[in-house]
């Protein structure tokens, strides 16, 4: 089965002459298909594991592979290709052009792949791009500012630009961080939807309600995968009770 498969893998910053070690050789795994959460409390090292994975941090030791690939040996170059290509990413800001439209963000990383040069793949892209904006509810904002919508409107927009390039996986950093509680929930659907149309999905969330939704949690506490919280595929609404009160216990246990 393709995987992500992270073996030892150490982060270390040196700040004022000191070693601040934030990953502790880290090894897990994430099978395609998987939505896995990463908790832990603030400071433990979870957005520092996503992006030294996604290769936007470089790892200190350790080995990344990605699916096949060994992220740790590329050149930036082609690191770079790889996150174009193969990853996509939902921010808790939402990093998009302002003197661009909504639709114009989420075409522009396939108009810069390599795949994305002639015109019938910028054709491709056009309906692509168009299918996903009416898949997730706002076909209607393609031509307005990213000024003029509402904070989960632009979060599903991002969500659009992250699988324009039906990348292997998707990192998703606190995607629900700065959406009240009837967008968070709107927008984790439709990660749950896009997980269940098999796009690899591994998030950082101090959000209960979000975690509840994921197969698995992993916890993350002094740089160190401290344990792992198996919940199993989310499937219906029905079961959501019993997800979160679990997930409430677990986290008590963890010292949350």
């Amino acid at each position: 089965m393709s995987k992500l498969s992270i073996k030892n893998l150490c982060k270390t910053y040196i700040v004022n002459k000191k070693q601040n070690n934030v990953l502790k050789n880290i090894t897990f795994e994430i099978n395609e298909g998987e939505m896995v959460a990463i908790m832990g409390p603030s400071g433990s090292g979870k957005s520092t594991l996503l992006y030294t994975v996604s290769g936007m941090d470089t790892a200190t030791a350790g080995t990344i592979d990605f699916f096949g690939t060994e992220l740790t040996t590329v050149t930036p170059n082609q690191m770079s290709d790889i996150r174009l290509d193969s990853m996509g990413f939902v921010f808790q800001q939402m990093h998009m052009l302002k003197n661009l439209s909504i639709y114009d963000n989420i075409i522009l990383p396939a108009y810069q792949s390599k795949h994305g040069q002639s015109k019938e793949a910028r054709k491709a892209i056009n309906q692509r791009a168009k299918e996903l904006m009416k898949k997730l509810g706002i076909s209607d904002i393609a031509d307005n500012d990213v000024n003029e919508v509402s904070g989960g409107q632009l979060q599903r927009a991002c969500i659009c630009r992250s699988l324009i390039n039906q990348p292997k996986i998707v990192f998703a950093d606190e995607p629900t961080g700065a959406l009240n509680q009837q967008n968070s929930a709107e927008v984790i659907a439709e990660l749950n939807k896009i997980n269940k149309e098999g796009t690899t999905i591994m998030l950082v969330t101090h959000d209960m309600k979000v975690a509840a939704k994921c197969d698995r949690i992993m916890y993350i506490e002094d740089g160190c995968i401290r344990t792992e919280f198996t919940l199993g595929k989310f499937t219906d609404e029905t079961s959501i009770k019993d997800r979160e009160r679990s997930v409430t216990n677990y986290l008590m246990e963890m010292g949350w």
